[in-house]
């Protein structure tokens, strides 16, 4: 799923029969991109990871309608006990997440490497 201008540029299957999904999103995700953003997350989803890792370090700017895919997967993943870590996301990204108080309801971790340790 590695595609130009789409939001999520990488999607890296590791661990343990590969079975944690990184998840590597870049570029501004806006009422433009969300949807595809969107998309591309339930596509992970679908494959049945035990584990998503979103790694937000190459997204300068999320409006509410990224925050709001995000939500969506968070939903799904806690029905379907699958594990959701967010990694790397910059101030400005980070900022709307503790406006929010999202920050106390998704796991965030610095970086990818981070949200990858068991």
């Amino acid at each position: 799923m590695a595609v130009g201008s789409e939001p999520i540029r990488n999607v890296q299957w590791i661990g343990p029969g590969a079975s944690t999904a990184l998840v590597e999103a870049v570029g501004d995700i806006d009422m433009q991109r969300s949807a595809d953003f969107q998309r591309g997350l339930m596509e992970v989803l679908d494959r049945r990871p035990r584990q998503i890792v979103v790694d937000l370090s190459g997204v300068a700017y999320m409006d509410s309608s990224g925050v709001a895919s995000l939500v969506k997967l968070l939903a799904r993943v806690r029905r379907e006990k699958i594990g959701l870590r967010l990694a790397g996301l910059t101030s400005r990204v980070r900022s709307v997440f503790e406006i929010t108080r999202l920050d106390s309801v998704f796991d965030i971790f610095g970086s990818a490497q981070e949200a990858l340790q068991p």
